[in-house]
């Protein structure tokens, strides 16, 4: 008898699922920083659903991963929310206005920081060190490379473009503490990310992975019901979007914000998790 409730239990959820939407980094890749075989041949069974990739990535270091979940039509929310893409039309851009560019620059040079600025498929890095070298190997995108003058310069120049949709700062922890409570201080609209010691993510105040989801849902699948949509993550980036689908998913390396708001919790992101619950719900 519990094995017929429980087989009842998986079918209708298999019945309610329209859409699937994963965070990448600590959440979808596995310990080589790609898809398992495992992973592939989950969302294999899963094709007839559309699936979103949901990042802090740029677009370019997303596309290789759509090519290998065979989705590459799909929509993308990139750098948390702050660019949204269906092919190449935007649906959504918000950027960093030039001043505060220009100010969280300096502020990364004043204690020695690596700063990546980013627009679009731009990435700007002031030379190939350590940082650089490691967002290389983890995303497979090769920055343009000049001194951060030249770059604020070229950002002040065409801001009829926009500004950035996503600025990085890199290096010891200590030096970061610092700049990221001089940053935090800014008179500026910016949501700044302390994703690790080393790392913070800087974006336009406004985004969120769930406001990016829900706009990209509306213009590209207005049949799909955000309590039909399961959501899968693991950082503080994640919290909004996994607290706000019918089935959100903590894998089990989550922050423990994350897992305190999923609906489910799953394996590591090392071991499959996502592929774990594909498995057992899709």
């Amino acid at each position: 008898m519990f094995k017929i409730e429980r087989f009842t239990f998986v079918f209708q959820l298999h019945t309610m699922i329209q859409l699937l939407a994963s965070d990448i980094d600590g959440t979808l890749l596995d310990s080589d920083r790609f898809l398992s075989a495992r992973t592939l041949q989950a969302f294999n069974k899963a094709n007839q659903l559309p699936v979103i990739l949901i990042s802090a990535r740029m677009p370019q270091a997303m596309y290789y991963l759509q090519d290998a979940l065979k989705r590459r039509e799909m929509p993308i929310v990139c750098y948390n929310g702050a660019l949204v893409l269906d092919q190449q039309k935007q649906l959504y851009s918000t950027t960093i206005p030039y001043i505060d560019i220009e100010n969280i620059a300096r502020i990364a040079m004043e204690h020695d920081l690596h700063c990546s600025l980013y627009r679009n498929d731009e990435w700007f890095v002031p030379q190939m060190d350590y940082w650089a070298d490691r967002e290389v190997n983890n995303t497979r995108v090769t920055p343009q490379v000049q001194n951060i003058e030249t770059t604020l310069a070229y950002f002040k120049e065409t801001q009829q473009l926009g500004g950035a949709h996503k600025i990085m700062l890199m290096g010891d922890s200590d030096a970061m503490d610092s700049a990221f409570a001089k940053a935090g201080n800014l008179p500026s609209q910016l949501h700044l990310y302390r994703s690790k010691d080393t790392y913070t993510e800087i974006s336009p105040l406004e985004i969120s992975k769930k406001s990016a989801l829900e706009l990209l849902i509306k213009e590209c699948f207005p049949e799909v019901k955000v309590e039909n949509v399961a959501a899968f993550g693991d950082n503080y980036n994640d919290v909004e979007m996994i607290a706000g689908v019918g089935h959100g998913v903590a894998v089990d390396n989550a922050r423990d914000e994350v897992k305190a708001v999923a609906n489910y919790h799953t394996g590591h992101h090392k071991k499959d998790g996502v592929a774990q619950w594909i498995e057992k719900f899709i």
